[in-house]
């Protein structure tokens, strides 16, 4: 992964409360900002938008489930964000529940969604009598343990009195990553040099137009790293496709690309540069 400057940043915004995994690559991504956690994705990304933030942390894509789809319609969506910094984390589940709980005692357990579909092998074979009940992010399962028999998924670095582990790690897959991007406002805050070029675009309706596109980084030897698509909000039938390719911002040849990709595609939308 690229390294960047850290560059100073009043406020962030992310998907709390502190001790969630957004917290910690908030705190890796803004070391010197003021932590401002919020209660969804949605509303870290508007508080920038409101200016209520100086900048805001989004995990896009997680090694075992793949892109975090609500943000990147986020990202899609605002002219106004654009992503000016990575971050790869390294993510460890843990099954918590009031100290002296069995595992054989666990009725129900509360997590975020994404840490629930990423533990399913360890819940179906283990805890298959287990309810799962969805909350707003991994941290603040804590907060609902109120009943004997309860647990929640958490990360490996939550300690809370009266509470104890079930356990080691029970994520699917040991080597599990999310990736996160540091968000700001306006095309300014985009850094001069960059490692990467990430950008949004659907292709015109005719044959072979994805490859016509991909074609235009093939033909200045860029090297794409990620793609994904997503169905277009009241568009049925129509993609957007989310690619990112090595490049430095910086250099001729990238604008010259980054200008067709814009000439040729359908709702071109340069989503940051890290």
């Amino acid at each position: 992964m690229s390294e960047q400057p850290k560059q100073p940043c009043g406020r962030v915004s992310y998907l709390g409360p502190q001790g969630s995994y957004s917290s910690l690559a908030a705190k890796a991504l803004a070391p010197e900002a003021c932590g401002m956690p919020c209660g969804s994705f949605y509303a870290a990304a508007d508080a920038v938008e409101r200016g209520e933030a100086d900048c805001a942390v989004l995990p896009v894509e997680n090694t075992l489930q793949g892109a975090v789809t609500q943000n990147l319609d986020l990202l899609y969506a605002s002219a106004d964000l654009f992503a000016v910094r990575e971050y790869l984390l390294k993510i460890e589940h843990r099954l918590i529940a009031r100290a002296g709980t069995e595992l054989s005692q666990v009725r129900r357990i509360f997590s975020h969604q994404q840490a629930i579909l990423q533990c399913g092998k360890f819940l179906s074979r283990e805890l298959p009598q287990a309810e799962l009940i969805y909350t707003e992010s991994t941290a603040e399962s804590l907060s609902h343990l109120e009943r004997e028999g309860d647990a929640g998924i958490v990360g490996s670095h939550v300690r809370a009195e009266g509470f104890a582990f079930l356990g080691g790690n029970i994520a699917d897959e040991p080597k599990n990553f999310t990736h996160f991007l540091l968000v700001k406002k306006g095309a300014a805050a985009l850094p001069e040099h960059s490692s990467f070029v990430y950008f949004a675009a659907s292709c015109p309706h005719e044959p072979g137009a994805l490859v016509k596109m991909l074609q235009i980084l093939a033909a200045f030897d860029l090297n794409m790293t990620k793609i994904e698509s997503r169905p277009i909000k009241n568009s049925p039938g129509e993609y957007c496709f989310f690619i990112e390719f090595k490049g430095d911002i910086a250099e001729p040849s990238v604008q010259v690309v980054v200008n067709r990709l814009e000439e040729y595609s359908k709702n071109f939308r340069l989503l940051g540069c890290y």
